[in-house]
């Protein structure tokens, strides 16, 4: 992937938003078999970071863990930990392996890897670390994988709303939020596969 650099003589926590954003625009290519092997290979580098930490499990989300459909080329990986391990210092120790910090909230922690002040590398990843059972978009990756027509009609919504947001990382994803929030609600209490 290639970025557009703005600014690359400065730091990515030196940039705006905005800077960012055009640094960081919203891409979309076609489904890449690829993306799961990316997946496995970060996971077992994530186990090895990781290895004393109580972890319950690390999966495959978002789009480029959806059969078939156009992504943002980002594997996004849930790593979830068990209730009495320290999320923060989980972070810190991800932070120390090279991992950029990106929100945090008391239960959610988001990290990247794969930004650069020159733009996109070539492997790009979201860590979205969390306490075990904050899960809901793995019932959400489960349900577009076995509802094909669902899947494709999330691949349409995302590739109209491409362009308009391309440098508007926020409100692309709060475009597709509707969508999404319907498909969680038929979900609820959904086991899918």
């Amino acid at each position: 992937m290639e970025g557009n650099p703005t600014k690359p003589n400065k730091r990515l926590s030196e940039m705006t938003l905005e800077e960012l954003w055009h640094l960081f625009p919203i891409q979309l290519v076609e489904h890449n078999s690829e993306w799961t092997s990316q997946f496995h290979e970060e996971k077992e580098h994530l186990k090895s970071i990781l290895h004393d930490k109580k972890i319950v499990s690390i999966s495959h989300i978002g789009s480029t863990a959806i059969k078939g459909i156009w992504s943002k080329p980002i594997v996004d990986i849930l790593i979830e930990i068990d209730a009495d391990e320290n999320i923060q210092e989980v972070a810190e120790l991800l932070v120390r392996k090279g991992y950029i910090s990106m929100c945090s909230s008391e239960n959610r922690i988001s990290l990247n890897k794969g930004y650069t002040p020159e733009g996109f590398t070539d492997r790009v990843f979201h860590i979205h670390l969390r306490f075990s059972g904050d899960n809901v978009e793995i019932k959400f990756r489960n349900y577009l994988n076995t509802h094909p027509e669902i899947a494709k009609n999330y691949e349409a919504l995302k590739l109209s709303l491409w362009k308009q947001y391309e440098f508007d990382r926020d409100g692309y994803t709060n475009a597709k939020s509707k969508f999404v929030l319907a498909v969680n609600e038929l979900c609820k209490g959904y086991s899918g596969i």
